[in-house]
């Protein structure tokens, strides 16, 4: 039983596995020693395998991270993991490349070379894409988020991997890049709600009844169809000015994109109601005393 078994290990040993090796190794040979070149069916199956356990654990990653994104979310990632992929099977084939003796050093340092020109010159695109990422992943901004960069305020419509689109009050198309997002102070009027607090400043004489100007802007405010009674409507007395008291009629709307047309048609029947009550917007005014120069006897 003993020689039986110990022949049959040789026949597996020497015959089945020795026929395996010999068919793994079939390929071609150049050199000897330390700089020898090896590709044979061996290495060419194991960069077949490699490339196939590569695809399955991107494809499981993939699904991992997006798995809870919304459909269109997951479509604006689909060139950076192309890009991924592109990469890690670079590296599989430098890998696979120096297992067959290939001395991969002049490849990688050119690669090196290559890669830190790119990342300077495309410096701003790749943190326009992170920007994107970081957008998408901790849902910062949103679509219909009212945003103000650089002085411009717009209502975002769409939110890609590099540049996030809105349109401002005048209907123009502002393209905001989205390095924007994490480099600069971004005022985004919705991020926590969707009502927002505005304000109309105004001046009138002195000498008027002050509760009956704080009782016109008051009536103005509730007569406003876009401004909300719930918060109610504030008057402040700002300030004594040089020539004028100072009010300002503070009070919140859910739509602060219509915020400019909401504060014209106020200060309009602001404008009425002063007249129909004889409350006098004042203008700035100056004295100015001419001092003549005697001329001499």
């Amino acid at each position: 039983m003993q020689q039986e078994t110990s022949e049959i290990k040789e026949i597996i040993q020497e015959d089945i596995w020795g026929s395996i090796k010999e068919f793994l190794n079939m390929g071609i040979h150049l050199g000897e020693g330390e700089k020898s070149i090896h590709l044979t069916i061996g290495l060419l199956l194991l960069l077949g395998v490699a490339f196939v356990i590569t695809k399955f654990l991107l494809k499981w990653l993939r699904h991992l991270l997006t798995r809870k994104m919304e459909r269109e979310d997951k479509q604006k990632f689909s060139s950076v993991f192309k890009f991924a992929n592109y990469v890690i099977y670079l590296l599989v084939v430098l890998v696979t490349l120096s297992a067959a003796g290939i001395d991969i050093t002049l490849i990688i340092t050119a690669s090196a070379a290559l890669f830190v020109g790119l990342g300077l010159a495309l410096q701003e695109l790749f943190q326009d894409i992170l920007g994107g990422i970081f957008i998408i992943i901790d849902k910062s901004l949103q679509v219909g988020d009212i945003v103000e960069v650089d002085g411009k305020v717009g209502k975002v419509f769409e939110i890609k991997l590099r540049t996030t689109r809105a349109i401002t009050r005048d209907d123009k198309v502002v393209v905001i890049p989205n390095h924007k997002f994490i480099s600069d102070i971004v005022f985004n009027y919705t991020q926590n709600h969707r009502t927002t607090m505005e304000s109309v400043r105004v001046g009138v004489a002195y000498g008027s009844d002050v509760d009956l100007v704080t009782n016109i802007l008051l009536e103005v405010a509730s007569e406003q169809k876009l401004v909300l009674q719930k918060p109610a409507p504030f008057v402040l007395f700002d300030d004594f000015g040089d020539s004028a008291l100072l009010f300002s009629l503070n009070f919140f709307t859910n739509d602060s994109f219509a915020g400019l047309r909401i504060k014209s048609k106020i200060r309009y029947d602001i404008d009425t109601k002063f007249r129909e009550n004889n409350v006098t917007i004042p203008f700035p005014q100056r004295d100015v005393h001419i001092i003549g120069q005697q001329k001499p006897q």
